[in-house]
């Protein structure tokens, strides 16, 4: 058994044939409503952790089987964690006062569009990863779960994980809305704070509140610090960019004069914020590829 309680190659020989309603439940991690992780024993006297987070990043039709780290565009969560890395890219390109005089207004708000458009198809991908995974902590075939059929209309309020990953999505098509409107609105500061400002507020509530989810489901707990955890610092670098993204949005707030409440803490945060969520992007790719392995472990 390692650290983190998953299950070596010799104790799992025989999970795939345990009865599942022979299994004893030795203990479970809930917040609020939400489970996260139950461990379970079978009359082998093997030990079977199921966590949210593994379920359906190795257990779903859309993960494929290739456990190279860098290349596997096979797996949608190689994909997820490439589109957010350039959605990332985009935004913390954008933020760069450099950059902005050097190609102009314009198709500096359109760095931005391009971004959110990134974020957008990295959230869809969440989501489409989350309906194809079916919920199995009572002691479902682990081998089996595979095969649930693709749902995507199915609302599941009791997990965690589709709180998430709906919250977000909502809060990428708010900065779609933001960024194309920074595109088309015109000067006044009243139609730039309706049109701009508040979607990107709102985006920004919805990150956040997404992000610490995501971290809650890791720590299956309010909080926990577990650095030894890769998913850990997924879901920790981005919701430190969640903060960083909501102190941008309320810094960019125009004000009547026409100028915003800090263009320096706008730009600074904004960047620090992509940088955070780059960062998160590709260490998906490396936790693809190590829960990929303890999956192989355990069939």
């Amino acid at each position: 058994m390692n650290k983190e309680g998953s299950a070596t190659r010799d104790e799992s020989a025989d999970l795939n044939h345990a009865n599942p309603g022979q299994w004893i439940e030795l203990s479970h991690s809930k917040v609020g409503p939400f489970l996260t992780r139950k461990v379970f024993l079978s009359p082998e006297k093997v030990r079977i952790i199921w966590r949210s987070r593994e379920q359906r990043k190795c257990y779903n039709r859309l993960q494929g089987s290739c456990r190279n780290t860098w290349w596997a565009p096979t797996a949608i969560s190689w994909w997820i964690g490439i589109l957010f890395a350039l959605g990332s890219s985009a935004f913390m390109l954008g933020s760069v006062p450099a950059y902005a005089t050097w190609v102009g207004v314009s198709k500096d708000n359109l760095t931005f569009f391009i971004g959110s458009i990134f974020f957008t198809s990295a959230a869809f991908l969440q989501y489409l990863e989350v309906a194809a995974t079916a919920w199995s902590p009572g002691g479902g075939f682990i081998s089996q779960v595979s095969k649930r059929k693709w749902q995507p209309l199915l609302v599941e309020v009791h997990r965690i994980d589709w709180w998430a990953v709906v919250i977000q999505l909502i809060g990428t098509l708010c900065f779609n809305v933001s960024t194309f409107h920074a595109l088309t609105a015109g000067a006044g500061v009243s139609e730039s704070n309706t049109l701009v400002w508040r979607p990107d507020l709102y985006g920004s509530i919805c990150f956040l509140l997404s992000s610490y989810l995501a971290w809650v489901e890791v720590c299956h707990k309010w909080g926990a610090v577990k650095l030894r955890l890769i998913s850990w610092w997924v879901v920790a670098v981005n919701l430190l960019g969640s903060v960083a993204f909501g102190v941008s949005a309320i810094a960019s707030y125009k004000l009547p004069s026409g100028t915003m409440v800090n263009p320096t803490i706008n730009n600074v945060e904004t960047f620090i914020g992509a940088g955070c969520f780059f960062i998160g992007g590709l260490l998906l790719l490396p936790e693809r590829a190590s829960l990929m392995k303890v999956k192989l472990l355990s069939t």
